[in-house]
């Protein structure tokens, strides 16, 4: 179980703000595009894949096994397995996990994963009472229990359920995602002040980044059928300042809150996709690999805290390589608030913490110049099933910019978990 698997290539779509209006690609449109994009300059052929890894969270009701649609799309020919697996917020991540497992097994060579989501065209959905109502509408057969059924509708049957809104609520303690970073602001004691300021930074990080061209060898540009061209990630505000975000007013906790739709990840279409190998599958076909993935770990803890969770994956997997965060050259965690980042530098740091979750001293946080150095999801979006595999892509160009090392990507996960990934660049 301890066989190298080797990072190839990777590419991804540009990330796209949703509009309050569904996208201009579905799901299934952007991960055929990158898929196609990064398959096109590989030294094999797309049949000879092993399989097709695909991480969604959200795909449409004609895609459910989403995975076996792309790889068909992309070519991958009938004999080329194809799946879909969701681990919410850690999709994208767990498909590549997948592979690794497979790889290491010896069921699999030459695996293409990654993740997707097109959470613009998350569907707007009846109320329950509705559903009922048309129930016993078809099921009218007289004149009479037509008019009886008609004089049974309410209006408000109309209302319509937002789908995401429902994805995104935890169903076992009741709250919101955006709630429960709520919980950690309170529990660290993190200021709105704070929020602000990380996420306007994030922002900056990103723009740099764009202005440096540091996006450019990961991105696929983007065609609609209009012939409109999307080159480049276009949820970043280049004038974001605390001012500006202090403006904002809470969204999850209206009359106590401190998180806001400015310091909070955007509502993203976008995918992304890596190549994994084997040393047989490198050597086979003459490839030469980026990196390697080191190993992987999955935590739970409770789903009110849910935000903590790159702490609880990331700590027991360094430990078992005798590593500290200082140790790692870049880190990435994914930002689905400001405050849940925070709030686990906070836990880094904290004693008390760590000693009660994972009985040893705080090992510290990472330094701000080797975390999300071009900055994260506040400014890019979370296309909740592509976000995983995004930093891991990521994580692995900011290491091969810097000379090499090893890097943490880690995510929170809805529901109460976290995921992270031990990534090393090759020289």
């Amino acid at each position: 179980m301890s066989a190298d698997v080797f990072i190839i290539d990777g590419a991804r779509t540009p990330f796209l703000k949703a509009k309050n209006a569904p996208g201009p690609f579905a799901a299934a449109d952007l991960a055929t595009a990158a898929g196609s994009a990064l398959l096109a300059r590989q030294r094999f052929a797309p049949d000879q894949l092993d399989e097709v890894i695909l991480g969604c969270a959200s795909p449409s009701p004609d895609e459910v096994n989403i995975g076996r649609v792309v790889a068909l799309r992309m070519g991958c020919g009938l004999q080329v397995p194809g799946w879909t697996v969701m681990r919410n917020c850690a999709s994208g991540m767990q498909a590549l996990d997948s592979a690794l497992t497979n790889i290491r097994a010896g069921r699999s060579q030459l695996v293409l994963a990654g993740g997707v989501d097109a959470l613009s065209r998350a569907p707007l959905l009846f109320s329950e009472a509705m559903v009922r109502w048309l129930a016993g509408w078809y099921a009218a057969k007289t004149a009479g229990q037509k008019v009886a059924a008609l004089r049974r509708f309410r209006p408000a049957y109309l209302a319509p359920v937002i789908a995401i809104m429902k994805g995104l609520t935890d169903p076992v303690v009741g709250q919101l995602m955006g709630q429960t970073a709520e919980n950690l602001a309170w529990k660290f004691g993190i200021s709105r002040d704070e929020m602000d300021a990380y996420a306007a930074e994030s922002h900056r990080r990103v723009a740099a980044a764009q202005d440096a061209g540091r996006f450019d060898g990961e991105i696929v540009p983007l065609i609609a059928r209009d012939g409109t061209v999307y080159a480049s990630d276009d949820g970043v505000r280049r004038d974001s300042s605390p001012a500006n975000l202090a403006k904002l007013k809470p969204f999850f906790d209206k009359r106590y809150g401190r998180v806001t739709a400015g310091n909070s990840s955007q509502i993203t279409d976008g995918a992304a996709w890596l190549v994994l190998a084997s040393t047989e599958a490198v050597e086979r076909h003459g490839l030469q690999p980026l990196g390697r993935i080191v190993d992987s770990e999955w935590a739970g803890l409770a789903p009110e805290q849910m935000g903590l969770g790159p702490v609880h994956a990331a700590l027991p997997l360094l430990a078992r390589h005798g590593l500290a965060p200082r140790d790692l050259a870049a880190w990435e965690i994914n930002e689905a608030f400001a405050a849940q980042v925070i709030a686990c530098l906070r836990a880094l740091d904290d004693n008390d913490y760590c000693r009660e979750q994972f009985g040893c001293d705080a090992p510290g946080a990472p330094a701000a110049d080797r975390l999300n150095v071009d900055g994260g999801a506040v400014a890019l979006g979370h296309p909740v099933g592509a976000s995983g595999a995004r930093i891991v892509l990521h994580l692995l160009n900011v290491l091969r910019r810097q000379g090499g090392g090893r890097g943490i990507a880690s995510i929170c996960i809805g529901g109460g978990q976290g995921g992270a990934m031990l990534v090393e660049a090759l020289r």
